[in-house]
């Protein structure tokens, strides 16, 4: 069995809604200012850049997104 969570599910969900609806769109403008900054790389580096963007993002919240999208399993019927 799974160490429990500190946060419930609801507070999870919503802390979860939060880093998608206002995080993801300021980091997406960090990681293109970066990109940009670096003077605009040939198209296979940039998409490497991008891609290793899009995965580091997430990282620090996994804990977060863990099991959000799934049914609680203490509102079994």
């Amino acid at each position: 069995m799974a160490p429990r969570s500190r946060m419930s599910r609801k507070a999870r969900g919503r802390w979860a809604l939060a880093i998608l609806l206002v995080g993801l769109p300021i980091y997406i403008v960090v990681a293109s200012s970066i990109v940009t900054w670096l003077g605009r790389p040939p198209i296979l580096v940039e998409l490497a850049i991008y891609m290793v963007l899009g995965v580091l993002w997430a990282l620090p919240f996994r804990r977060i997104f863990l099991g959000v999208g799934q049914p609680d399993p203490e509102d079994r019927d």
